[in-house]
C-alpha cells in the first residue's frame, strides 16, 4: 500500500490550474447545531424550525461560517497540506443559501505564485476556492495566500 501524500510542494502549483477536490461534505442537522453552539451564534435563522418558516427561505440556513470552515478544509489535502501558514483570506463571498442535507463540493485555481522574500525555504501560493452544493449552484468563494514549503528545501 501506498501512503497517502498530504498537500503539494510549491513547485507542484502551476498558474492557472484548476483542482476539483476530491473530498465532500453532506451538512447535518447536528453539524449546524454544535457550529453554532461552539461560535455562539444562535440566530434563530439557524436553529428554529418555527421561525424560519417565516423568512425568506422558510427553512433552517447553515451557518456561514460553518461553510466556509468545510470548503477550507476541503481544499487542505491538495492547497495547504504542506503549507507553513495561510497568510490571509480575502473576499469571503456568500454566493447562495445552504441549507441541511446540502452536500459541499469546492475547486481551487491556481491565481499566481512567487518566491518568499523572507523564507527561502517557501513559495506564496496564490488561490482562488468556489464551493459548490449537490446541484452545482456556488454557495462560497474566496480567495487566500498559503506559504508553502518547497521541496527542493528538504
Amino acid at each position: 500500500m501506498k501512503p497517502s501524500i498530504m498537500g503539494n510542494y510549491y513547485e507542484d502549483f502551476e498558474i492557472g490550474a484548476v483542482i476539483k477536490h476530491q473530498l465532500s461534505k453532506t451538512i447535518f442537522e447536528s453539524d449546524n447545531n454544535l457550529f453554532s453552539l461552539l461560535t455562539m451564534n444562535h440566530h434563530p435563522v439557524h436553529l428554529n424550525v418555527n421561525y424560519c418558516k417565516d423568512e425568506k427561505y422558510g427553512e433552517i440556513l447553515v451557518v456561514g461560517t460553518l461553510v466556509f470552515s468545510l470548503v477550507v478544509g476541503i481544499t487542505v489535502p491538495d492547497i495547504s497540506g504542506k503549507a507553513i501558514a495561510n497568510l490571509n483570506y480575502e473576499e469571503i463571498n456568500h454566493l447562495g443559501p445552504v441549507f441541511i442535507g446540502d452536500t459541499i463540493y469546492a475547486s481551487t485555481t491556481v491565481v499566481d505564485k512567487r518566491e518568499s522574500k523572507s523564507n527561502t525555504n517557501a513559495g506564496i501560493v496564490y488561490v482562488e476556492t468556489v464551493g459548490m452544493n449537490q446541484k452545482e449552484e456556488k454557495v462560497i468563494s474566496f480567495k487566500r495566500n498559503v506559504l508553502i514549503k518547497k521541496q527542493e528545501a528538504l
